[in-house]
């Protein structure tokens, strides 16, 4: 009694089902005379709160604003509220009209790793399909755990054991590749940031090479790297901060007295392309970015655009250019490599796509950027299976893979696969009774 909790997006990973479960939770919680406060995205959750607090209206240096305040029910009054858009339903996630129809498959046969019953389950090429599911009813063990694993051991002869089961078979050779996208940071370099990620920086420092003081000077696309020395400040290796390690406290990040912050020698920072140095170039957002050299008119600066245009499709338009890769949560590191591959050059062979909970951290908006940019790789002729427990997700799937019926030893069968229309008719499936109210309310495209 008497404390306060906080919550950080408790609904990770749960299932409807057990989101209603933590609500009834949080309240008695609260009913306890505990104070409860929730970072969160869940709809339910939302709902469900006897206050809400709206920050936005939008991300980066558009958001930071408290955009509503009040009870859920007079959310509709707020005028700069996306949160509050959605869930008047003012905007929202259109079901397709139509389901994407397959013949190719890949299947994993008597899959029956942890609690998996011995089932036999058909993956659909060119789809987006998606597994469901209650909390612990077999999903990660049969997609992260056998498909992935035996796929990438059938296509390149190595990786890890694959979890038990009879055969892996299908339209394998229809596919070239196999890739888990996965929310590990991008960079293992303190250095890394998404623009490295994606090779837009090279483009960069090649256009700042060609300008007249750099010429003059003998400086070339090396000098404006970060990584290399030449033209990075020394004294902090062009990290722009000096880390000092304290032996019994939190270690301290100092700006470094060199280069102020810079992370360039003075020198390199007198290079400027449209009066903008190698440092105002990092300090700009993805969408300056694009609007800063989409105003140029040569071959450099249309690939500059080309290449951040896809972080700006799966909605990280808001990050800086310079932005450290650690700084990034999982969500967004996770987009970032979703980016990566939407780029021309890494979109030419079919490729298998897998991603575990890739709306982690999501709002309703940013979903819908998400299922924009998966339309995009599958349109490219690839193939996406998801992990996903959010509605607005599954809703839009071609095909789900729903396993249950329950968790631990009571799930692992292999309750439906089919469209979502064909779910909702299910009787013993939790995601069909809650996927049936999503279908009926929302206005179809």
């Amino acid at each position: 009694m008497g404390s306060l909790y906080i919550l950080d997006e408790p609904s990770i990973g749960l299932h409807p089902r057990d989101t209603r479960l933590l609500i009834n939770v949080l309240k008695n919680l609260r009913n306890l005379g505990n104070t409860v406060l929730v970072v969160e995205h869940d709809e339910d959750i939302m709902r469900s709160a006897d206050y809400i607090i709206d920050i936005g209206p939008h991300a980066g240096r558009l958001g930071g604003e408290v955009v509503f305040a009040g009870e859920p029910a007079l959310i509709h009054n707020a005028t700069n509220s996306l949160t509050a858009n959605y869930l008047n339903g003012t905007e929202y996630i259109t079901v397709p009209s139509t389901r994407r129809k397959w013949n190719s498959y890949i299947e994993v046969k008597g899959a029956r790793e942890n609690n998996l019953k011995n089932i036999d389950v058909k993956f659909p090429l060119n789809t987006l399909t998606v597994v469901t599911g209650v909390s612990g009813s077999g999903k990660s063990s049969l997609v992260k755990g056998i498909l992935y694993p035996a796929l990438l051991k059938e296509i390149t002869g190595s990786g890890e054991r694959a979890g038990q089961h009879d055969s892996i078979a299908g339209d394998i050779r229809l596919i070239s590749g196999v890739e888990l996208v996965d929310q590990n940071p991008i960079g293992k370099s303190s250095r890394s940031n998404p623009v490295t990620y994606l090779k837009a920086w090279d483009e960069v420092r090649k256009l700042l090479a060609e300008q007249p003081y750099a010429k003059s000077n003998g400086y070339g696309p090396s000098h404006f790297s970060f990584n290399i020395d030449g033209g990075r400040c020394e004294e902090c290796q062009g990290e722009g901060v000096i880390y000092v390690e304290m032996q019994f406290m939190a270690n301290l990040t100092l700006t470094c007295e060199a280069c102020h912050g810079k992370r360039f020698k003075d020198d390199i920072l007198e290079v400027k392309y449209r009066n903008a140095n190698v440092y105002d170039i990092l300090e700009m957002t993805v969408n300056q970015a694009i609007e800063f050299f989409g105003g140029g008119k040569g071959s450099l600066e249309k690939k500059i655009v080309e290449k951040l245009k896809p972080l700006q499709d799966v909605g990280l338009g808001y990050i800086k250019l310079g932005q450290a890769s650690s700084t990034l949560s999982g969500g967004e590191s996770q987009r970032v490599k979703l980016a990566s591959f939407l780029l021309k050059e890494n979109s030419d062979k079919p490729i298998l796509f897998i991603f575990d909970e890739p709306t982690t951290g999501l709002h309703f908006h940013d979903i819908k950027k998400l299922l924009n940019a998966f339309d995009a790789l599958i349109a490219k002729g690839h193939s996406i299976v998801l992990v996903e427990h959010n509605l607005e997700v599954i809703k839009c799937a071609d095909w789900v893979i729903d396993l249950g019926p329950e968790g631990g030893e009571n799930g692992g069968h292999l309750v439906f696969a089919g469209t979502p229309e064909q779910l909702v008719a299910q009787q013993n499936s939790y995601t069909a009774k809650y996927l049936s109210a999503k279908l009926s309310k929302v206005v179809q495209k």
